[in-house]
Formats: C-alpha cells, structure tokens, sequence
C-alpha cells in the first residue's frame, strides 16, 4: 500500500505571495490526496489559518532553525519551495533526503526589466509559474483562482457595520510604494465597477481612501 503524500510547501512572505500560492495548495490536497503543511513566517501565518486544505502551519520568526527540528521528525514526501531563497534552501538542504520542487524566479529577467527596462519576463500569471513548480506532483491548474479564507473569529456582521451583503473589496496599500497603483488608476478601477466598493488599507491609508471615494462615486466606501 502507498504512503499518502505528506508535502511541505515554503512561502514565507508577503500576503499578497501567499495568496498567490494558494492554488498550488488547493491542487495537491484534491488533485494529488496530500497532507499539506505550509511554512512561513509568523506575521503572515493567520493569511492562511483557516485554509481548510492546509493540515498544519509552520511559522518562524527569523531563523528556520526555529522549525528544523520538528520538521524532520514529519518525513514529508515532498517539498515545494514556492520562495526559493537562502532561508528556503536550507530547509531542503536539512532534509536533503526529500526531493524538492523549486519555483523559478528568474531572477535575471526580473534585474534586466528593473535595472534596464528590457523586459524578458515570461507572459505567463505568477500562479501558473507556481503550479509547474509542482506539476511532477501530478497536479494541474483547476480553473478555480486563489483561496482566502476568513476566520469566524474575524467575520464582520454587515449589516450591523452598515456594509452591503455583496461587494468587490479593493486593497489600496502595500508596503512599497512601487507595489501601490497610483491614486488616479484606483479612481477609474472604482468607477468602473458597478456594484458596491469597499477601499481597504491601514490607518495610513485612510486619507488616500477618502480621497478616492469622493471622486469616485457614492458606491465606493
């Protein structure tokens, strides 16, 4: 009788990344029957608690020494390295006897289109990039997009918060301004949308919200 696949997937940061991984995850817990178990770091690990297709959460602070210990006595299948950096590779250099699937980041490609303005970057999503990492799993794309999952302990009563039932949810910040569209893009996006709009952000980003929202329409909250 075959093991049932137990399979680590690495993606430490950041929110937006670790959405962007969630099809890779859906697909080998229906597609390939694994036991899935994500690592990444502690201040993202609630993006993806309540995934119902991950089995366990690593989280780490800064060191994957932190994880390394309990990681070896799992005698995963498989790892998918969906970060494929220093701190990643070490975790399959610990468990070197654990094949591994590394994610391409072409990073050449990426130095041309920043430094250069030459851009040699596949015309493919970042989620298709994602799922041939772990295409020799067996798993391909689904049709089904990402995954985000809300804790209930995080819910929010709507009509007690005065929000429609039904809405399209526009994130304006990031941590970078070059990961930011530009106030007049996010006014014609908004405008463009024709049922309900709610602008989501940190404290900082209440201003550029409001702003938007008085040029935008009367649906954009």
């Amino acid at each position: 009788m075959s093991r049932t696949q137990k399979i680590l997937v690495i993606r430490f940061s950041s929110i937006g990344d670790i959405v962007l991984t969630t099809p890779v995850i859906r697909a080998l817990h229906q597609q390939a029957g694994a036991e899935v178990h994500l690592l990444t770091k502690q201040s993202f690990a609630g993006v993806t608690g309540a995934n119902p297709y991950i089995s366990k959460v690593w989280a780490i602070q800064k060191k994957v020494g932190e994880v390394l210990p309990a990681l070896r006595k799992e005698r995963y299948t498989a790892i998918v390295d969906l970060h494929n950096n220093l701190r990643s590779r070490q975790v399959s250099l610990a468990l070197w006897q654990t094949p591994c699937y590394r994610f391409d980041k072409l990073n050449f490609q990426k130095w041309l289109l920043t430094r250069w303005k030459i851009n040699r970057m596949p015309d493919i999503h970042i989620v298709q990039r994602y799922l041939a990492a772990a295409q020799p799993l067996g798993i391909s794309d689904d049709g089904m997009g990402l995954d985000h999952f809300i804790p209930l302990a995080d819910q929010v009563n709507l009509a007690a918060a005065g929000l429609p039932k039904q809405y399209v949810a526009v994130v304006i910040g990031a941590a970078h301004a070059t990961k930011r569209l530009p106030m007049e893009l996010l006014v014609k996006l908004c405008q463009a949308i024709s049922v309900p709009v709610l602008l989501m952000g940190g404290p900082d980003d209440q201003a550029t919200a409001e702003a938007i929202a008085m040029r935008a329409g009367s649906h954009v909250v």
